[in-house]
């Protein structure tokens, strides 16, 4: 079974967004600004959406200083610098997503 790093940041979101809340009290006010903060973009779920946000622009950028090369306006050293970084930025998602790859099935094979 493959599993993409989206359908499982998705995943992660979907539980976030619907899990109760097991507030009782004005104590546990930390606990509904932590959930507030994931529901609004922020945790796990946010950190992997502006990496891979990060990643494409870098991706982009790439892109555009190739482009630029190509039509003899651009310099060689931006249009290494700018592959580098989207190749590293790449590598690193691909990283990450294979570590939750392998999270998820690990938790999926766990008996109850």
């Amino acid at each position: 079974m493959s599993i993409g790093a989206f359908d499982a940041t998705a995943a992660y979101s979907r539980a976030m967004n619907t899990m109760p809340s097991f507030g009782l009290g004005a104590d546990d006010a930390p606990a509904a600004a932590s959930g507030a903060q994931a529901a609004a973009g922020g945790g796990f779920a946010g950190m992997i959406e502006s990496m891979v946000g990060q990643t494409a622009q870098s991706l982009h950028t790439a892109e555009a200083e190739g482009a630029k090369q190509v039509a003899g306006k651009g310099d060689l050293i931006n249009v290494v610098t700018a592959v580098g970084a989207a190749e590293h930025a790449l590598d690193t998602v691909v990283a990450v997503r294979d570590k939750i790859v392998s999270a998820y099935t690990e938790i999926m094979h766990m008996q109850i």
